[in-house]
């Protein structure tokens, strides 16, 4: 598949339309996020873009038709709108691959059964991926179980580095930038440090201790607003932590479907940040060993990039609450590894 290292955007001079596929595109989450990539918020404002909708068959109707939306939008970066059923036409040329579709739990579906199912079909779009993508290809796995999904696909996608693959916890990053910034209250911007480690998954461990707010301690800030150390303490165990891993599920009570803007959002700013810099936000990526975390395991670190990829940054000192944690979902993810690799999928 070509060199180790993607290539950074660059400003100012005409840019080649770069082929962006997006799976799952005529479901609620791409509709969101199409037309968001067809105006330039992820690449950029000078940066064109070829649009490859990819369905399964039952869904080439929808994706036909937000082909046609997309058409009539009459957007000056969108060179071509493409919608195929077949992973290697969908694929080809593929500069970034946005894997959005998986198959959702269904009722009376056990965990296994949901592996085994989406094996099915992350397995063969990272060969294909392999095989048709272009050489610098970035990966984002969307669709859940997102973590093992994005290792499943890696595992498939022979010749391309592992490292090109992710998957997304931009979402639950957000989600903590916002309960952080409305029990303080204080503006989002004014934040730095959040990380999400481990799984997509309630085990999920959201962690304050290295984050400021307006260059302080974000636990100094809690402990002043809430009374103290102890009731800092226990709203971050008995509220923050479980409304971040939590609130797709309050999503869909309150609004009776599954987040879709906000996680269209996300994956604009795991993409624009992986390819425009960025000192520090969440994803989950392939690990090497860092904080103990077993090799090849695809689980969520803090992260920086300089336009060329993201890197875990290291070195950060976890104290035995966050360790703990952190161990309970990368066994979770170990688990869920061990579980398709016996399924033999």
């Amino acid at each position: 598949m070509g060199s180790d290292t993607p290539a950074p955007l660059s400003a100012g001079a005409p840019q080649q339309a770069s082929t962006v596929t997006v799976t799952g595109a005529g479901g609620q989450i791409a509709y969101s996020l199409l037309f968001r990539i067809a105006a330039g918020d992820m690449l950029g404002p000078d940066q064109p873009v070829r649009l490859r909708l990819l369905e399964i068959p039952q869904g080439m109707r929808a994706a036909e038709g937000v082909a046609l939306e997309l058409s009539d939008c009459a957007f000056p970066l969108l060179r071509a709108v493409d919608v195929t059923d077949d992973p290697r036409t969908g694929f080809d040329g593929s500069r970034f691959a946005l894997l959005v579709g998986a198959r959702p739990r269904g009722p009376g579906m056990e965990r296994a059964d949901l592996l085994s199912a989406n094996a099915s079909i992350f397995g063969p779009q990272g060969a294909a991926i392999a095989a048709s993508a272009a050489p610098d290809v970035r990966a984002v796995v969307v669709g859940n179980p997102a973590n093992t999904n994005a290792w499943i696909a890696s595992s498939a996608a022979h010749g391309v580095p592992a490292d090109r693959f992710s998957a997304l916890t931009r979402l639950d990053h957000n989600r903590a930038l916002a309960q952080l910034a409305a029990r303080l209250p204080r503006p989002v911007d004014e934040f730095a440090g959040v990380t999400v480690w481990g799984n997509h998954s309630a085990t999920q461990f959201p962690d304050i201790d290295h984050a400021t707010v307006g260059g302080r301690p974000v636990r100094d800030a809690l402990e002043e607003t809430l009374g103290g150390v102890e009731a800092a303490q226990r709203w971050l165990d008995e509220d923050f932590i479980p409304r971040v891993a939590g609130r797709g599920a309050e999503i869909i009570t309150v609004r009776g479907s599954s987040s879709a803007a906000s996680a269209a959002d996300a994956i604009i700013a795991h993409v624009r940040d992986d390819v425009s810099g960025t000192t520090w936000t969440s994803a989950a990526v392939a690990s090497h060993g860092e904080y103990g975390v077993p090799e090849g395991l695809v689980c969520s670190f803090p992260v920086r990039s300089d336009g060329t990829g993201y890197r875990v940054i290291e070195g950060l000192a976890l104290a035995p609450r966050a360790r703990s944690r952190i161990d309970a979902s990368v066994a979770e993810l170990v688990a869920e590894r061990d579980a398709v690799t016996e399924l033999g999928v």
